[in-house]
């Protein structure tokens, strides 16, 4: 287990006597512990703070039973400038901690994100785009006074508007069956066995699907790349990071979530280094691309795809792309068409996996995947 709020494996920067807290939690203040990290020394940073929801009161469903909110005092601030404020001071050094070439990505609600984009422009960030999460099972609004709130918005950004950076555009598109990645996501809310507990209860009120966290890691870092989460929470990032073979630092105040974010990952299995590649250089699933399975655990990277009559045989990669055992790599689509000499192929027909009673195609995933996240 990595030494929690110490210097675990360690990094050296440009600066000698300074090194990184690999792959640990700190404790404390995120302010306070990001300012005694050197200047340009980390790749990507991943920040859920607190949204200041400013909820009056208890909230009940319509058969009486109580809606398990955020009602944290670390998500209470006494007016919207104190709030700034915060923003503000943690914002201004996680600019100074990201390398040239990093990007940084902020979550947030209607409560809170156009201050903190607000924020982050004027701060010398530079926004690439902002990414709706679109919740395929929102909790709906009890009151029926508003619409459901059933999304949440992402700011991704550089470190400047001539910065470059890291986009790895290819494996986006595998990962979207050959098709761009649009700015809108789709993702069920945190929930099923990844959704922390304790005595039945919630450790988090607002722990974040790994799902999501996969997508971006894939899509803006590389192995290696050291990620930083200045508002750790129950460890999603860290479990993911470590999955896909980046470091991580954490950190957080809260005693409380530290030992079962630290729990989490250490259960979190790193992947295979031939799973790790991704798709480097060059149809629409309506519904449900092959990479969401990949990034919801329906099917794991590294495990074995074949045809219905077991003739060819090939592995999945983190984003979705497949490699057969002669190293040719594509879509499930483009892959099975390549294998078979064909003009095209229908890989969700096409390949399949073992399951209980022997092999089914990869359609059915997809089918239990839809069921499993109707509203």
């Amino acid at each position: 287990m990595a030494a929690i709020g110490t210097l675990a494996r360690t990094r050296a920067t440009t600066d000698e006597s300074i090194a990184l807290p690999l792959d640990t939690i700190l404790t404390g203040d995120c302010i306070a512990r990001m300012r005694a990290l050197p200047d340009a020394s980390v790749d990507m940073i991943f920040a859920d703070p607190p949204y200041n929801l400013q909820l009056g009161g208890e909230l009940f469903r319509p058969d009486g039973s109580h809606v398990d909110a955020v009602t944290d005092d670390w998500d209470k601030f006494d007016t919207f400038a104190a709030y700034d404020a915060f923003t503000r001071a943690w914002l201004a050094q996680a600019h100074r901690i990201l390398k040239p070439h990093g990007t940084i990505w902020v979550i947030g609600s209607y409560h809170n994100i156009f201050r903190v984009g607000t924020a982050v422009q004027d701060l010398g960030f530079w926004i690439l785009n902002d990414i709706v999460w679109r919740k395929a099972n929102p909790m709906p609004n009890f009151r029926g006074t508003r619409f459901t709130n059933a999304h949440e918005t992402l700011i991704w950004a550089s470190k400047g508007e001539k910065a470059k950076y890291t986009f790895n555009y290819r494996s986006m598109k595998t990962l979207n069956d050959e098709l761009q990645m649009r700015s809108d996501w789709e993702f069920p809310i945190c929930g099923g066995p990844e959704r922390l507990k304790k005595d039945g209860v919630k450790v988090h009120p607002t722990q974040k699907p790994e799902a999501l966290l996969y997508r971006i890691l894939l899509a803006c870092t590389k192995p290696g790349d050291v990620v930083l989460d200045p508002f750790f929470g129950t460890g999603t990032t860290g479990a993911v990071a470590r999955r896909l073979g980046r470091h991580w630092i954490g950190i957080e105040r809260e005693l409380g979530y530290v030992g079962a974010a630290q729990e989490r990952i250490d259960a979190a299995l790193p992947l295979d280094e031939s799973a790790l590649a991704t798709m480097q250089s060059p149809r629409q699933q309506p519904k449900v691309a092959f990479g969401t399975l990949v990034e919801n655990g329906y099917l794991t990277p590294g495990a074995t795809l074949t045809d219905a009559k077991r003739r060819w045989r090939v592995s999945i990669r983190a984003d979705g792309s497949l490699v057969s055992e002669c190293g040719q790599t594509g879509s499930i689509h483009r892959l099975g068409a390549g294998l078979q000499n064909a003009p095209a192929c229908n890989g969700w027909t096409f390949w399949h996996y073992e399951a209980a009673g022997g092999l089914k195609p990869i359609d059915a995933l997809r089918q239990t995947y839809l069921l499993a996240t109707q509203p």
